[in-house]
């Protein structure tokens, strides 16, 4: 055996690659690419369903349940007869008073109720004033127009929403985001159509304009009491969000019912029935407003009415029990696209600028709050410290081996110049 046929046999003689050149692999290149792909798809799921998305998803479909338990109650009680959408919305600022705001009055220096309503309390009355025409306005609605407008109109809120975050938190946007809404959207119109199909075109056609008109107004109100309380659970205080909220809202909507209902509430026949379903309503709600902050914080609030969109959903598998409603397939279907949507929208992280404590005009104020539980965080994280460096030592390991294979070669040509000698 020659010096050629040795070092070919042995594998030291290796062919010189030259600039560029890709490096040749022994291995099958498909078993390669299995790997590789099976790796990146793992990878990517892992990132995605992270136990923050998981946490945030149940959350929020909680606030959708909670949503779904008003409005059962809200078809018992006009079942009943009796159509009170103001005393309701008292029942819930009042509890809202008497927890959150006793809260802050009990508070000291600068978060106390007095500093805040020295310097911000124009502010809060304006939201709760826009908090409680919302909330009245859609209810409103359903003596002029369908239900079909109502749920395609309500989406409304959405794009309002995204536009108020663009301007005012400097929130952006990136293309899966504005994907992730149209296909959320697209779940809202198949929950559409299958009620169409199941003949639910439930409500009035008095003055369907004039409905139409109420439902943009109720989302655009929607829109900018979320964005407020977006930064302010952000930025202040969830406790003083509540608490303001409370102390406005059940003055603003005492007064509305004092002038708009006081007929409706002298006409109702009370029994333990309709406190009951009153009580449930005030609790739901409740459990609704002190609960949604602490999600909004942990996303944002266009995140949160993403996943609201599956209440009407609820309502309607707990109507196909108690309501004997007619099923449809597509109302699962609705769901499934929904919910894709919305994790598609929380897969990627929105950019927005991390505020600086700064000095209110009461006094400085610390963006945390010890009543709420976690900081916000990306559903996407970043890649860690600890998986850089693996990463730099894996790169490493790679150049070492490549340095090892040109000294092979180099030692395999001095070998063979050797013999041929």
């Amino acid at each position: 055996m020659d010096g050629n046929e040795r070092l070919s046999y042995t594998g030291l003689l290796q062919k010189r690659m030259e600039p560029g050149e890709p490096l040749e692999v022994s291995a099958d290149s498909r078993t390669w690419r299995g790997a590789f792909v099976s790796g990146l798809c793992r990878y990517r799921l892992k990132d995605i369903f992270t136990w923050h998305l998981l946490k945030v998803m149940a959350m929020g479909q909680a606030l959708s349940m909670l949503i779904c338990g008003t409005a059962i109650t809200c078809q018992y009680l006009a079942e009943s007869k009796v159509e009170t959408p103001m005393l309701q919305s008292f029942l819930n600022y009042g509890l809202l008073l008497l927890t959150y705001t006793t809260m802050l009055a009990c508070r000291k220096g600068d978060e106390n109720i007095l500093q805040i309503l020295k310097t911000k309390w124009w502010k809060y009355f304006l939201l709760g004033l826009a908090d409680v025409e919302a909330n009245y306005t859609v209810v409103k609605a359903y003596q002029f127009t369908t239900l079909t407008s109502i749920q395609l109109l309500d989406c409304f809120v959405i794009p309002v929403l995204m536009v108020l975050s663009w301007i005012f938190l400097k929130t952006r946007y990136r293309m899966v985001h504005y994907v992730a809404v149209g296909i959320c959207l697209l779940g809202v119109g198949a929950m559409v159509g299958a009620d169409l199909l199941a003949g639910r075109d439930q409500g009035s056609t008095s003055d369907v304009l004039l409905g139409d008109g109420l439902v943009l107004i109720s989302a655009a109100l929607y829109a900018v009491s979320n964005v407020c309380q977006e930064y302010t659970v952000k930025n202040l205080s969830r406790t003083e969000f509540l608490g303001m909220m409370g102390l406005f809202g059940t003055l603003i909507s005492g007064i509305q019912l004092s002038i708009l209902e006081h007929k409706a509430v002298a006409v109702i026949t009370w029994d333990w029935t309709i406190v009951l379903l009153f009580a449930t309503y005030g609790l739901c709600m409740f459990a609704l407003y002190s609960c949604m902050p602490v999600v909004m914080k942990l996303t944002s609030a266009t995140a949160v009415n993403l996943s609201l969109l599956t209440a009407d959903l609820f309502s309607l598998f707990c109507g196909l029990f108690l309501f004997h409603y007619t099923f449809s397939g597509l109302y699962i279907v609705s769901f499934v696209v929904i919910t894709v949507g919305f994790i598609m929208f929380n897969a990627v992280p929105t950019f927005t600028p991390v505020p600086a404590a700064e000095s209110n005009e009461g006094g400085s104020e610390s963006p945390t709050d010890e009543d709420d539980g976690e900081k916000p965080e990306s559903a996407l994280e970043l890649p860690s410290d600890e998986s850089q460096q693996e990463e730099g030592a894996e790169s490493v390991h790679i150049g070492m081996q490549w340095e090892e294979s040109e000294q092979q070669t180099q030692t395999a040509e001095k070998r063979y110049s050797s013999t041929k000698i």
